[in-house]
């Protein structure tokens, strides 16, 4: 019989609550019984939801990490500069942890914990979600089969999509690096980690380019004001307008039944009445030619590896999707895939391909192609049994190298695209 294992969180927002789901279907495995949050409605409505004691409902993550071990694992879903100094006083105090990623913005922080694991013998798994979907399990199936041969190169497109670059890193929580990372680690040590992983080689070198161009002061339409609500001359012709993205939008709007993000992250109960409230005055509802933001907009990375196979990345806010594409190229062949349409073309050459429907393997999508799901499922199988400790497709381990990528390519991108050197980089850093 599988034994149920106990949960902690420590912050109950739009990552933690998606986390959090997978008790409803599986809580004979999943049993949460202690959470925090600084939002007392939130804190309040997971109490009730997932029937936690009040006794055992915090304030801080702090608060709840004074008291004595309380779960077999904390599920660290705070903000980045948070993640590290709860996870180092979790890890002591004798949890396991679930981490969201990034797993810091500093990266004598990243090497601390992944020190404090190995000290006190923790399995910490990082929430690198797309490594556990079908479409990138797939894809490294196929790349170890050896059917196209050994990787020379890899390409890999982030579309983040207008609506998205537009409520998390130009109004957002995300839109300033001093405040929680820069964006290629915030958003894209997703997009690294998956280069590595599926290249299986050292990166040894990376170079970088981007920049904030377009959602600044000086690019404001004439006629736009501070704020969209206050009569801005040109809402109606402004895809960015906050009115459209949060109440009419077809895919986004709450107008349309869209109850989950975007509109979840701007108030804790979107409806049509609360969402307009929240964009008179909260920061959802600035122009995005007028915010404070300072993260880039587009932005470039080169990588060269250890055998001097190469991979190219481009993170983008102009699209209309916010999907990923990818092309893998190898010497007996190439794979073709597009999580926008769920499939992947494996296309060795001189014979006849093959292409996979994700949709058809997958029974649910939702939730980053259903990696959420399936990095929980993962996480609880792993705890079932302390022999499977080291059996961790995203441990702190496997983890580190996508943001010492991220960290180089950021440091490259602000010096002008210089290549920079991983190693001396690291030992320079530390």
């Amino acid at each position: 019989m599988k034994k149920c294992v106990t949960v902690a969180m420590a912050g109950f927002g739009l990552r933690g609550r998606d986390y959090a789901k997978y008790q409803k279907n599986n809580p004979d495995i999943m049993k949460i019984v202690a959470i925090s949050d600084p939002n007392e409605n939130r804190l309040n409505d997971a109490a009730k939801e997932y029937n936690v004691s009040k006794e055992h409902c915090y304030k801080t993550a702090e608060e709840m990490l004074e008291q004595p071990r309380l779960a077999d694992i904390l599920f660290v879903t705070t903000q980045d500069k948070q993640h590290v100094k709860q996870a180092i006083a979790g890890i002591e105090k004798g949890y396991h942890i679930m981490m969201e990623k990034p797993i810091s913005p500093y990266l004598d922080e990243c090497i601390a914990i992944m020190e404090k694991a190995h000290e006190y013998n923790r399995n910490v798994t990082v929430c690198h979600v797309m490594r556990y979907t079908y479409f990138y399990q797939e894809i490294k199936k196929a790349i170890e089969s050896g059917i196209i041969g050994d990787v020379k190169s890899i390409q890999a497109i982030e579309n983040v999509g207008y609506f998205h670059q537009a409520h998390s890193f130009v109004r957002g929580n995300w839109r300033r690096s001093d405040e929680t990372s820069p964006m290629i680690l915030a958003k894209s040590c997703h997009d690294l980690d998956l280069i590595a992983w599926l290249m299986n080689k050292k990166c040894k070198r990376v170079s970088s380019f981007g920049d904030l161009s377009y959602f600044k002061k000086e690019n404001a339409p004439e006629g736009a004001t501070k704020r969209c609500l206050d009569g801005c001359k040109v809402q109606k012709d402004c895809p960015y307008d906050a009115e459209k993205i949060y109440v009419t939008d077809s895919i986004t709007g709450v107008k349309n039944g869209i109850w989950k993000w975007p509109c979840s992250a701007v108030v804790h109960e979107p409806t049509v009445e609360t969402i307009y409230e929240a964009l008179k005055t909260g920061p959802y509802g600035r122009c995005v030619y007028h915010c404070d933001n300072n993260v880039v907009d587009h932005q470039v990375v080169i990588m060269e590896f250890e055998d001097k196979s190469t991979a190219d990345f481009t993170m983008c806010a102009f699209t209309t999707s916010d999907g990923r594409q990818i092309k893998v190229m190898g010497t007996l062949g190439n794979i073709v895939g597009n999580i926008d349409t769920h499939t992947v073309e494996i296309l060795p050459f001189g014979k006849e391909g093959k292409k996979i429907d994700i949709s058809k393997l997958a029974g649910d999508l939702d939730g980053h192609e259903g990696g959420d799901m399936l990095l929980v499922e993962s996480v609880m199988e792993l705890h079932q049994s302390e022999d499977n400790i080291k059996n961790n497709l995203t441990s702190i381990d496997a983890s580190i190298q996508s943001h010492v990528m991220a960290f180089a390519a950021e440091y490259s991108r602000l010096n002008e695209g210089v290549s920079v050197d991983l190693d001396k980089f690291v030992n320079e850093q530390l």
